[in-house]
């Protein structure tokens, strides 16, 4: 493996880790936020899709900032590894956790943010 792809991979692995440790610190303001607040529990979920999607932006744009190729395919692999590492801790955690629609819906989200920002910072 060449110098470029091992870069590339240590950036993908940065991105990745940038959006799960953005991903806790957005749902633990989430969480006082609904603790102090009179929010609808109604909104949890919407939030949480639009947190996950924002933390993926976030991870493949720092990653964006050092790969200069490939970025779709880049962006694509930060969402999908996000979404399996969340998925393996999320297993170990819950014995009941299962994939549903919902989850299905999460894994297409985040695979287009990733793809969508780094395909728009490329134009």
């Amino acid at each position: 493996m060449d110098n470029s792809s091992s870069n590339n991979i240590k950036n993908i692995l940065k991105g990745v880790i940038v959006s799960i440790i953005a991903t806790l610190i957005f749902l633990l303001i989430f969480s006082i936020i609904l603790t102090y607040t009179n929010i609808s529990e109604n909104s949890i979920e919407p939030v949480i899709i639009t947190l996950t999607a924002v933390s993926i932006l976030i991870g493949s744009s720092i990653a964006s900032l050092k790969i200069k190729k490939n970025g779709i395919l880049n962006g694509a692999i930060i969402g999908a590894l996000y979404f399996l590492i969340i998925y393996l801790i999320s297993s170990i955690v819950n014995f009941n956790f299962m994939i549903n629609m919902k989850t299905i819906i999460l894994i297409f989200i985040g695979t287009v943010f990733g793809i969508f920002r780094r395909n728009n910072r490329s134009k």
